[in-house]
């Protein structure tokens, strides 16, 4: 109870650092050269506005000039393609619906999970993402079937720290932490909330680019059944005439502690994403596949999974 109340304690520290930060940053642009987030706060002190405005007619600015900010934010970073499963440290805004077929390892059968608790991603001030994710819905065969849902991975925020396009440098860095509830059924639950710090970095040279992002999962109990698992992923991609995006992804995962103390996996991901295809005005779609695999000796999770990646930008 200690563990929990301590872990709590934190999370409800960095959500408001979190939330701090993005009415700080609200209607200040960046320029479309490279900058730090500091840069944009510390210009914001500067020159404080005189008259504080009405909260109506300020929020009437804020949600009318949204797609202004959007076109502004992702101005001064890469264009890269988000991968199949590393966490991207560009900032997008979108919809993602994802869908996972995995081979589970020891011969306990197969698990489908539904959606994999993507979800809305949007950009509301310069230069945050929020992504608030959707419970995936499971199905599991073989030894222990089983039906229903996982729990929710319901808030992911980014802070994008530094970037440039293609032309002023390529490249990006951006801390992450995402949040769970243990809202799923008893046979896929783990009984604790989650939080999950990460940080998502990345360079490209030309149509090149190679993503890197390490964090570790921090349950707020149960260590002894659930660990912390250190997480790495590295993605090398290439873009080929706008539109395909071949990549390969490795993801290498390490549990210091728990259960499968000591133990490694080691995945490789050869996928490729197609778009984004406009739609109409802002919307475009974007598709991708991939199969992974493992080429560790130890398997704790899973031994080959098939994945479909749908996105909807707006």
């Amino acid at each position: 109870m200690t563990t929990l109340k301590i872990v709590w304690n934190r999370k409800q520290k960095i959500s408001c650092l979190w939330f701090l930060a993005l009415l700080v940053s609200f209607g200040y642009p960046q320029p479309s050269r490279a900058r730090s987030a500091s840069d944009t706060f510390s210009n914001s002190l500067d020159s404080p506005s005189e008259d504080s405005p009405n909260l109506l007619p300020a929020l009437e600015d804020y949600f009318r000039d949204w797609f202004k900010r959007v076109d502004e934010t992702q101005a001064v970073q890469p264009h890269w393609k988000p991968p199949l499963i590393t966490t991207s440290p560009i900032l997008t805004e979108l919809y993602k619906y994802d869908q996972y077929w995995e081979h589970l390892s020891n011969g306990a059968g197969n698990l489908t999970n539904f959606d994999t608790g993507k979800g809305f991603e949007f950009i509301p001030a310069k230069p945050i993402e929020v992504i608030i994710g959707l419970p995936p819905y499971e199905e599991r065969s073989g030894k222990n079937p089983a039906v229903g849902l996982g729990d929710w991975p319901f808030l992911l925020l980014k802070y994008r720290l530094f970037s440039a396009n293609e032309e002023n440098g390529n490249y990006c860095l951006t801390p992450t932490v995402a949040f769970s509830a243990p809202t799923g059924s008893n046979a896929f639950s783990t009984k604790n909330f989650g939080i999950t710090p990460n940080i998502a970095s990345g360079k490209g040279w030309g149509d090149f680019d190679v993503l890197l992002d390490f964090g570790v999962n921090l349950p707020a109990g149960d260590f002894h059944k659930l660990g912390t698992p250190l997480l790495t992923n590295v993605t090398f991609q290439y873009k080929l005439l706008n539109v395909l995006c071949p990549q390969v992804e490795v993801n290498y995962t390490y549990w210091p502690n728990g259960p499968n103390r000591g133990k490694n996996q080691v995945f490789l991901l050869p996928g490729i994403l197609l778009g984004p295809i406009p739609l109409y005005k802002r919307l475009a779609w974007s598709l991708g596949v991939g199969y992974q695999f493992a080429v560790s000796d130890a398997h704790p999770q899973y031994e080959n999974n098939w994945i479909f990646d749908f996105r909807m930008s707006f």
